[in-house]
């Protein structure tokens, strides 16, 4: 008996050593068998080198093995090959120089190829062939459970400080995950809402366990959002680790719903019936400044968020705005030092140039998506609307035209639903001034948000411009990417990586 454990490819050199085998049985006839011998054992010795075959007699002590074993082979499928008879019987004047003249192929699975009668006297010659090029079952649990225990060491450093709730408590909270308890989703997650106890409601993030990449996102929002202890940020609550159902992140619920849908809401085809007050809008550009500002400068490391959108603002029952969903956020080693990451994620609409045409992440890559909702806040719009008049469908590009003019613009960019009156005129035009500085173009003439912020507030010469004043005296650029020639292209990527240190963000994460 030969066993062979393989693949496709052996297959196919198995099938060419068979015609070779009944090639050599048909010229027997003619020629001395002494030459047949010469050319079965020279196939035989090139499938011995070349694939691996090992030679044994059968023994019945062989036949039986442990149930571990066994359940772990039934899996598999088989490449049989017998010399003569059919289930192995011996072959009955058969000339033993020819032994090899006739074979039949059949498959068959583990169980049946072991309740097949071979005794060890048969001169029947076995060729098995493994099919099975998988990872068995006990294999694949075992790799599970190595990523589990690694994923546990690595959120131990926090994990004391967060509740940890079981499958079960997740189960029962959201109703076995009823439609009717959907929040929201994302590209790799499910939001739903949820109550744990008597009172306590809570969001609980679902995140795909299918994705290969989920693991690192939880530990990675795990680490970074448990860290955070702001007013302005949806707080972290506890996380469920479950080996085969998933990995989940509970947070705080927050009862006003998101920003995105009191400004843009279109619920079955009908337009929100009243317009969002002045005074929420200005308390949320406040608000979710100060959030940023303590990602940035406020914490022990510098928190890039990367995902900054009405949609992941929410507001509370007293208009308090909150900034949620950390699923992309990564730390860097201190604000204003980018660095380049592999692939770029996030929003279209509200990606700095920069980040989306090189992926150079910094601070202010939270700065431009700040600017773009800014605008949503002045205007009404939605970053991309394809149904705009030509030149109006990106928001950016349709209003830095209108910011240039100041006061003069408010009336084209202010929503139809605001009322510019005495009273919040001076707060319409520091929202301005600061939208304009955030979507500017080049990196290095966006300011920081501590600038940002001071410019919402309304302090008399803000750090950045005090500074800046000779090249920042309009706060707009003008530089069009799409009226640059190729090498001038080629002289702002060259400008673009200046200072930029590679490196992937995540690794430092997990235990190597």
């Amino acid at each position: 008996m030969v066993i062979f454990q393989g693949y496709s490819a052996e297959c196919r050199e198995l099938s060419v050593c068979t015609r070779a085998f009944r090639t050599s049985s048909a010229m027997a006839k003619d020629r001395n068998f002494d030459d047949d011998e010469v050319k079965v054992r020279a196939l035989l010795t090139k499938m011995i080198s070349q694939l691996g075959f090992s030679c044994f007699i059968p023994k019945e002590g062989n036949k039986k093995k442990s149930d571990h074993n066994a359940n772990s082979e039934h899996n598999k499928a088989w490449l049989l090959a017998e010399s003569g008879g059919c289930g192995g019987a011996e072959l009955t004047g058969a000339d033993p120089q020819s032994v090899h003249s006739s074979f039949r192929f059949s498959l068959c699975s583990q169980v049946e190829l072991e309740s097949m009668s071979i005794s060890s006297s048969t001169s029947a010659t076995v060729l098995m062939v493994n099919l099975d090029n998988g990872l068995n079952e006990s294999r694949a649990k075992e790799l599970k459970w190595r990523r589990i225990q690694s994923l546990e060491r690595s959120i131990s450093p926090v994990a004391s400080c967060l509740v940890r709730f079981s499958y079960g408590e997740i189960l029962a909270a959201t109703c076995n995950f009823s439609k009717g308890r959907v929040l929201g989703r994302g590209a790799l997650s499910f939001v739903f809402r949820g109550r744990v106890g008597l009172r306590s409601t809570v969001a609980i993030k679902k995140l795909d366990k299918e994705d290969k990449e989920s693991s690192k996102a939880f530990c990675r929002e795990l680490m970074i959002a448990s860290s955070l202890h702001n007013p302005n940020i949806v707080p972290l609550v506890g996380y469920c680790i479950d080996p085969e159902k998933g990995l989940f992140l509970v947070y705080k619920y927050v009862s006003g719903g998101s920003l995105e849908r009191h400004l843009h809401d279109t619920k079955k085809g009908v337009k929100r019936n009243s317009t969002v007050p002045w005074s929420v809008r200005y308390k949320v550009a406040l608000g979710i400044a100060q959030a940023i500002n303590y990602l940035h400068n406020g914490t022990e490391r510098c928190v890039v968020h990367r995902d900054i959108k009405p949609s992941n603002i929410l507001l509370s029952s007293k208009k308090i705005p909150k900034l949620c969903d950390f699923g992309l956020a990564t730390w860097t080693s201190a604000p204003s030092v980018p660095f380049l990451c592999k692939t770029v994620k996030g929003t279209f609409g509200y990606l700095a140039p920069e980040y989306f045409q090189h992926g150079k992440v910094s601070d202010k890559t939270d700065v431009y998506a700040f600017g773009v909702v800014l605008l949503e806040l002045l205007t009404g719009r939605k970053p991309i609307e394809a149904r705009r008049p030509a030149g109006e469908e990106n928001l950016v590009i349709w209003a830095k035209p209108l910011l240039q003019k100041g006061k003069g613009g408010i009336g084209e960019l202010l929503d139809p639903g605001i009322k510019c009156t005495l009273r919040n005129t001076s707060q319409i035009m520091q929202m301005i001034q600061a939208a304009a500085a955030c979507v500017s173009s080049e990196e290095s003439r966006r300011p920081g948000i501590r600038e940002i912020s001071s410019i919402l507030r309304g302090e008399e010469e803000p750090l950045y411009i005090s500074r800046k004043k000779s090249s920042y005296s309009g706060i707009i650029d003008c530089y069009n990417p799409q009226q640059q020639t190729k090498s001038e292209m080629n002289s702002h990527l060259a400008l673009a990586m200046l200072g930029v240190s590679e490196f992937e963000d995540d690794d430092h994460l997990y235990h190597r």
